[in-house]
């Protein structure tokens, strides 16, 4: 983990720690948004391509994303002289391939789902000898995401509760190795949509599942495990004390919150853990008994039609605006 803070010094840059007050005593909200590609993903993109070769490097890098992890990706090759070819699922939207393609990656769409397009890139990969970069299964994209932990427990050192959006595992397997190897008592919850929370119905079922992909605002939370998971898996179980899952409305409610506070834009994905605390869910029913708590707010990359419509009160997917009937 030190290692890899070594590495992404100088590409990641330090979470911005803010108070939440409005929340109740000792609440932060650890900003993720400020990243230069503008979501946590950069972290472990950063470590992971800086842990290749020059050879490595020479032959080109490729990535399966929904958008943050292949515009992270593509922006730490950028920046060592390396290509990306990053693959997408038909299911990503427009302005987020617009973003891919601004970093300079080839962007490659295939198939309907993230399975489907992970598929395609491991494909592509061994076919040009490239290196697959993948988008949490991997140690050190766990690591580099891992150093969101040893800040958190530098800038927040009786922090006893941490919030961390949930997908894949990567930064919540990362943020969790960290924090517990400084005090293992801290309490590590994950948080997902409600819509297709496959880590969670994989820990129910005790291996990785395959579930369809459904529309939410947390479109960045979504895809699978992949059937040959190695490593999330096993460390949100070992690591991850429990799992809360929120709805659509909470989502939206969390970006409204974020922005009339703070003044974050935040995209859904990176919402959730503000959308369980303030909705009161579960096992985070209680602030007072979390003891000091940092909620991850991930990333800020939400389309602007989106967010616009989240401010005028839409819900979510499938829920009405207010004024506009059904969309």
């Amino acid at each position: 983990m030190w290692l890899a803070r070594r590495r992404v010094t100088g590409v990641a840059r330090r979470a911005l720690m803010r108070r939440a007050d409005e929340l109740g005593p000792d609440v932060y909200i650890a900003d993720e948004t400020v990243q230069p590609t503008g979501a946590f993903k950069v972290r472990g993109a950063s470590n992971a391509l800086l842990s290749l070769s020059s050879e490595q490097l020479s032959r080109g890098v490729v990535a399966v994303s929904t958008g943050n992890h292949g515009r992270a990706v593509a922006y730490v090759a950028r920046e060592l002289g390396a290509t990306a070819t990053v693959f997408v699922s038909s299911r990503v939207p427009e302005d987020k391939l617009a973003a891919l393609r601004g970093v300079g990656a080839r962007v490659l769409v295939h198939g309907a789902s993230q399975d489907e397009a992970e598929d395609a890139a491991r494909e592509h990969a061994s076919a040009h000898d490239s290196y697959l970069i993948p988008p949490f299964d991997h140690p050190d994209v766990i690591a580099g995401q891992g150093t969101l932990g040893l800040e958190i427990v530098e800038d927040v050192p009786d922090v006893r509760t941490v919030l961390v959006p949930l997908s894949g595992g990567g930064l919540i397997a990362g943020i969790a190795l960290a924090v517990k190897s400084a005090d293992p008592a801290i309490r590590v919850v994950g948080v997902s949509m409600a819509a297709g929370a496959v880590m969670h119905a994989s820990l129910r079922a005790g291996e990785p599942l395959e579930m369809p992909e459904a529309d939410t605002l947390a479109d960045s939370l979504q895809g699978g495990l992949g059937p040959d998971n190695r490593y999330t898996l096993r460390a949100v179980q070992e690591l991850v004390d429990d799992i809360v899952l929120v709805e659509e409305s909470a989502i939206a409610a969390a970006m409204r919150h974020a922005f009339a506070h703070h003044r974050m834009v935040l995209e859904g994905a990176g919402a959730v853990t503000l959308g369980a605390f303030l909705a009161q869910v579960a096992e985070v029913e209680q602030a007072e008994s979390l003891g000091p708590t940092v909620l991850i707010a991930s990333g800020g990359n939400v389309s602007a039609d989106v967010f616009a419509r989240v401010l005028q009160g839409w819900d979510g997917p499938g829920l009405a605006t207010p004024g506009t009937g059904s969309n």
